[in-house]
């Protein structure tokens, strides 16, 4: 138990040192001591910065993906599954918009975190691809769809859309930017979508 505790009081204490400080400037003291622990303890937990960077990063994949997956549980309908997942994902990509900010630029930079961004990219990509081949099955979405390729594009937007939102600070109505997003990817894989209600 007290294991456990340490350990994450490493990774919460990376997470606050690397969102002020970035991950170039950011050392394994500075983490150990905001963890209330010492340098020779972190290296007990962890083999380096970039170990706990990948921890941190795994956690809150795994956030956002279960966050996702659970708003779609009650959800009959395709086309409101794909809305209520959309919102969530949005809601938790806003509290770790720092974060996501970090791992591009560093993807961008170095081919280990790269690999890190993909590996972390992967979970939502094999889900979107079930989801796709599920409603094509079901005479539901577009056939002719190559299932992998429509659930990476979709993602991309998605993620592309995250960035410029919650990092570079262009502000959108959430409700709005929701349906949007969702209309946008239900009609790409041929799902019929009711029109709007106007007001």
């Amino acid at each position: 138990m007290r294991g456990r505790k340490t350990r994450a009081a490493l990774v919460s204490a990376a997470r606050e040192v690397f969102e002020e400080l970035g991950y170039r400037d950011a050392r394994l003291s500075d983490i150990a001591a905001r963890a209330g622990t010492s340098y020779g303890v972190f290296y007990h937990y962890f083999e380096s910065k970039e170990s706990i960077l990948d921890e941190l990063f795994t956690a809150v994949t795994g956030e956002m993906y279960n966050a996702s997956q659970a708003a779609t549980s009650h959800a009959t309908d395709p086309v409101d599954k794909i809305r209520a997942a959309n919102r969530e994902y949005l809601v938790v990509a806003a509290r770790n918009a720092r974060l996501i900010a970090m791992i591009e630029e560093l993807a961008y930079r170095d081919p280990r975190f790269r690999e890190l961004k993909l590996r972390i990219r992967e979970p939502f990509l094999r889900r979107n691809e079930a989801g796709i081949r599920s409603l094509q099955k079901r005479g539901l979405a577009d056939p002719a769809l190559d299932a992998p390729t429509a659930a990476s594009l979709l993602g991309g937007m998605i993620e592309n859309f995250t960035m410029l939102w919650f990092v570079h600070g262009i502000e959108y109505d959430e409700d709005v930017a929701v349906e949007t997003l969702s209309r946008l990817w239900a009609q790409a894989i041929g799902l019929r979508v009711q029109p709007a209600i106007e007001d």
